[in-house]
């Protein structure tokens, strides 16, 4: 007789469905992306750059509607307009804006409609602090984490659209801060991506210091630097692939063998042993530890 598989208990299913790789596609850019036409090209269409902002449409399913939030501006009408009119000429659906300048309007029924109505989602530059402390919490970020997990959406960030996206979020620190404890500041960001965290400019800007003390923090973190008019497509959570014209940095402490940041007090200079550092240009992959990895 056959022997037969145990069941799971009702807790275990459910602990084991929330782990399962989200669905939905993940695109964090550095900032800068190229949004200008190619000179000399009459077919606006085709003169818009064949890179990251045409990547990111591509990924669009469906329908290809497609949302903007220039949540983090505080320029709204500024920072949405460029996209709406680039994503129009890119042969996507409908493109509408979502201005959310107020806990509030994140319980109301239009701004729900409209997260049901898109298929792609572009999260502006400018303050990421302003993402999470708008949308932390509210109906309209948990249902788009719904439909991230188990739909085939895609959802973009740049600058601080990227840089809400991961948890830790980076919220505060200049960027020639870092060598110091508690030059930096971190809080929970949007949690698209778990267990990274994501820095933008990277390489412009000069932010490896900042990004070593924040593993320095929790060597089980992984950074993910991103230089401008750069970008990672993550699937599953966990597969990248980067895009666009600069590298990525990918900061590793998981066998870091030494730091002091435990040691030391606030504004002594901080130490770390055996980063690992991955310099990453486009078209190259690289796959994000899972918890059960590290424990191999």
């Amino acid at each position: 007789m056959p022997s037969r598989k145990p069941k799971t208990p009702a807790k275990a299913q459910q602990s084991e469905s929330t782990c399962l790789p989200p669905k939905g596609v993940l695109i964090a850019i550095g900032g800068h992306e190229d949004k200008s036409p190619r000179p000399g090209l009459e077919d606006e269409a085709n003169s818009a750059p064949d890179s990251i902002l045409r990547r990111f449409v591509d990924e669009v399913k469906g329908k290809k509607n497609i949302l903007v939030l220039p949540i983090a501006s505080q320029e709204p009408e500024e920072a949405a307009k460029e996209y709406v009119d680039l994503f129009a000429s890119l042969g996507a659906g409908r493109v509408e804006v979502l201005d959310l300048q107020m806990r509030e309007q994140g319980h109301q029924e239009e701004a729900l409609r409209q997260l049901e109505e898109a298929d792609g989602f572009m999260f502006t530059g400018g303050d990421q602090l302003r993402l999470t402390a708008l949308l932390g919490g509210t109906p309209w970020l948990k249902r788009l984490k719904e439909r991230f997990t188990h739909e085939e959406i895609v959802i973009a960030g740049t600058s601080a659209g990227a840089a809400a996206m991961s948890t830790p979020m980076i919220y505060q620190g200049r960027d020639n801060q870092g060598m110091l404890k508690d030059e930096i500041h971190v809080t929970t960001g949007l949690q698209f991506v778990h267990d990274v965290a994501i820095d933008t400019h990277f390489v412009a800007r000069g932010r490896i210091i900042r990004m070593a003390q924040i593993i320095a923090t929790n060597p089980g973190c992984i950074g993910l630097g991103l230089e401008e008019d750069t970008a990672v497509v993550v699937r599953e959570g966990r597969e990248l692939e980067v895009i666009g014209n600069g590298v990525v940095t990918i900061v590793d402490g998981q066998d870091c063998t030494d730091t002091n940041i435990h040691r030391i007090q606030s504004g002594e200079a901080i130490t770390i042993r055996d980063l690992r550092v991955h310099i990453l240009s486009c078209g190259e992959q690289y796959t994000l530890p899972v918890q059960e990895d590290l424990h191999r």
